[in-house]
């Protein structure tokens, strides 16, 4: 007979020690979660609550509940819902407890995030009925506690993820987004291997597509990939699928270029090894007709031959698809595999181009902004990821102005950051003659887009075009000094700024759905996800003008309160209509102010207050020296939180504001006299580069075009030290205000939650109602 062994693992256990052995003080987190498992209601709300430690905050799609009947189309599909599961550690142990559905806000919002101390209220224990001995700890009632969190142990911030805890799905998606390699199971990169090609046994594209009906099995194809598009994940709530996730290559040899489909659980396995420039031999695999409606690439040879009816299809079964990587530097001449072709310009060439050109750039970043999220579509908690970046290649005065959405390359779209080299391919041109011959023209991402910066450079098909080469060179002939004065990061970025008309702002959208009420306001920030980005408009009155200066005032260092003000003199002849001078720190604030609000402002049903500027909104001169903790500042929140040694406590209003000496806070009256909101309205301009950050005349706008130009030649005044009577609102200004003196008219504001309870609301642009379009559409 032989010794009885170890007990089973349970099942139900999701704790993990801090250390190897899990030796050291009881666990007061795993305490509380086994009364709550042995409580009659399943429950428990201790008396004293710790302090303990968010270390990871995960997210993964919902199930849909059994009792809910499938959609009867496509259309009337009701948008995914997520779960989160959160881990947290007390010192001695780390446990995964499951995020109550109805705290799901305080992950949405930015209130609880990696790397909080929360104290814990109320937690419960859910069985699993559809599975035996499976339960889980579940979050019912947390309390944000100030001060940073302990640092914690390697062991647990960089232990292996498990599947999630409730459902049965098999693996976690990034935090902000859906389109983002995350966790252990997307393999970095598989090293090439030696495979030995016999070129007799393999077929062409242009064979298959005429063969390809008649054969079950294919012979193998070897090909180089061209261009590779960004992950799509196609999960849904009543599909269960382990890893439903889908990539598009188009590949090519010597007949010419195909799409090929990487599927499922193939994409974790080689999606971050299949490169652009990468050589595959494919055996096994499946012939399908092409999808319709997928988007195509630009191809950098326009000679080339594009097979557009059918598809390689690769997965891990019918039949399972056998991948080998071949080496570069065994690849042979004779296999005629194409070269990687680009379509490089340069910024000079930028101008001549028409909306919609596919192209690809290179230039020395100089500006890069935050991180912001856009919801896909109403009601979705699907979002898109992007930040706007500039980037100088020497040909020209103006930057490349570039839209870059999250391209499935989290690593290098997270450390964008100035004096870096930066590549994006497969940009497309954005501009509209129709409206503005003079307005900005920027770049944006296509599906098929990849980025690189310094680092990521090496061994990339596009070092030997000519056009890198010649950027190369004019590199080396700059100084890096001079260009470094010039850098910004962050903060609030106005483009695309609304079009002159507002016929065109709204599109195809009712004007009743475009425009809000302003009382609805809140209800449209209080539904606002972190750092979601939202344009909206609204109908109002301009009633009152007030320049805020925050040049002279030192700003919180707790980088939580808004903005300091401290105001300069008034401007006696320009302001002959505005409110008494008032003391405030010091000084006093240059306002003007209407008739009509003067006879209504006490006696509003009610009063909104969104002018405040926080420290995020305004963009900071760059410090290499502290790149790590700006790039942290205006990325997302991580998901699993790094300890504190790996980062700096130089706070954020540490950083040189790169922009203007103050801003506008601007009142709107609702049209019915009985609600206001104060928003405002920020001015940007660098010094240091006129170009960088650029607030061009806003056409039929006159308003804010005097308060932009009127601060900038202020601004540029100052940076010579020769400022000290400059007026803020200059006659322009209230000549202008007071133009539009009791007049109706639309106010575009954008909108951006900052995380917590920290909402900006910035004006952007303004149209008369009088305005012929806004005519025809009412």
């Amino acid at each position: 007979m032989q010794e009885p062994g170890p007990d089973p693992p349970d099942p139900t256990d999701n704790s993990t020690p801090t250390s190897p052995g899990g030796g050291g003080e009881a666990s007061w987190l795993l305490g509380v979660l086994e009364a709550a498992r042995g409580a009659s209601l399943l429950s428990a709300s201790p008396a004293e609550t710790p302090p303990l430690t968010v270390v990871a905050v995960e997210r993964y799609l919902a199930e849909a509940p059994p009792s809910a009947p499938p959609p009867p189309c496509p259309a009337a599909a009701v948008p995914p819902q997520y779960w989160y599961d959160v881990t947290l550690a007390d010192g001695s142990r780390q446990e995964r407890c499951h995020l109550a559905p109805s705290l799901n806000g305080l992950v949405q919002r930015g209130h609880l995030r990696a790397g909080d101390r929360l104290r814990l209220t109320r937690c419960s224990y859910l069985y699993d009925e559809r599975r035996l001995r499976y339960g889980f700890p579940c979050l019912e009632g947390v309390e944000r506690v100030a001060g940073e969190p302990p640092a914690v142990p390697v062991a647990v911030a960089s232990a292996p993820r498990c599947p999630p805890l409730r459902g049965e799905r098999k693996h976690y998606l990034p935090l902000w987004n859906n389109e983002d390699p995350y966790g252990d199971a997307w393999e970095a990169e598989k090293p090439p291997e030696k495979v030995d090609v016999d070129v007799s046994k393999l077929t062409s594209l242009g064979q298959l597509e005429m063969t390809w009906r008649s054969r079950v099995h294919f012979h193998p194809l070897l090909v180089r990939v061209l261009h590779k598009s960004r992950l799509r994940y196609y999960g849904k709530p009543e599909k269960k699928m382990d890893v439903p996730y889908q990539a598009y290559f188009e590949v090519a040899d010597s007949s010419g270029m195909m799409s090929m489909v990487l599927w499922n659980s193939l994409c974790p396995e080689w999606y971050n090894s299949m490169k652009v420039g990468t050589v595959l031999l494919l055996e096994q695999y499946a012939i399908k007709n092409s999808y319709p409606f997928k988007t195509k690439p630009t191809p950098g040879d326009s000679q080339m031959k594009r097979f557009a009816t059918i598809e390689i299809s690769l997965n891990v079964r019918d039949p399972p698809t056998k991948i080998s990587i071949i080496p570069e530097e065994m690849v042979k001449p004779e296999w005629g595999l194409p070269e990687v072709k680009y379509r490089f310009i340069t910024r000079s060439e930028l101008d001549n181009l028409p909306n919609n050109h596919s192209c690809d750039v290179i230039g020395l970043v100089t500006f890069v902004g935050r991180i912001e999220r856009a919801r896909k579509r109403e009601r979705s908690e699907d979002f898109w990821l992007y930040r706007w970046a500039h980037a100088i290649d020497g040909t020209s005065e103006q930057p490349f102005i570039l839209e870059i959405f999250a391209t499935s390359q989290p690593d290098v779209f997270e450390r964008i950051h100035p004096m870096t080299y930066l590549v994006c391919t497969q940009m497309r041109v954005v501009r509209d003659l129709t409206d503005n011959p003079s307005s900005t023209i920027y770049l944006t991402t296509s599906n098929e887009s990849q980025i690189f910066i310094t680092g990521c450079h090496k061994g990339q098909p596009y070092t030997r075009d000519t056009k890198v080469k010649n950027f190369i060179h004019w590199t080396k002939t700059q100084s890096e000094a001079d260009q470094m004065k010039k850098t910004v990061i962050g903060g609030y970025y106005p483009l695309p700024r609304p079009p002159n008309s507002f016929l065109k702002y709204c599109k195809s959208n009712k004007v009743e759905s475009v425009l809000k009420a302003i009382g609805e306001m809140g209800k449209e920030i209080e539904d606002l996800h972190y750092r979601e980005h939202k344009r909206i408009a609204i109908q109002g009155i301009i009633s009152a003008i007030r320049y805020i200066n925050c040049s002279n005032v030192a700003e919180d260092a707790s980088g939580v309160e808004p903005v300091q003000v401290q105001s300069l003199k008034i401007n006696a002849v320009a302001l002959k209509h505005a409110i008494p001078e008032t003391e405030e720190t010091g000084g006093t604030r240059d306002s003007w102010q209407s008739d009509l609000w003067a006879q209504v402002k006490d006696k509003l049903l009610k009063y909104l207050h969104h002018s405040t500027v926080f420290p995020e909104s305004i963009p900071r001169k760059f410090d290499y020296v502290h790149k790590d903790l700006l790039m942290q500042q205006y990325n997302l929140h991580a998901a699993v939180y790094q300890p504190k040694e790996a980062r700096t406590d130089k706070n954020i209003n540490e950083f040189k504001s790169a922009s203007g000496l103050g801003y506008y806070e601007v009142t709107v009256l609702g049209i019915n006299h009985d609600v206001a909101v104060d928003v405002a309205f920020l001015p940007l301009f660098c010094p240091e580069d006129p170009h960088l950050l650029q607030m061009e005349d806003i056409e039929n706008d006159t308003l804010l075009s005097c308060m932009s130009c009127i601060s900038a030649c202020q601004q540029k005044t100052t940076s010579y030290g020769t400022l000290h009577d400059t007026f803020p609102l200059s006659n322009e200004i209230v000549k202008a205000a007071m133009d539009l003196d009791g007049k109706h008219v639309i106010c575009i504001l954008d909108i951006c939650h900052l995380g917590d309870d920290k909402v900006e609301v910035f004006l952007s642009k303004i149209y008369k109602t009088v305005e012929p379009d806004v005519l025809d559409l009412v």
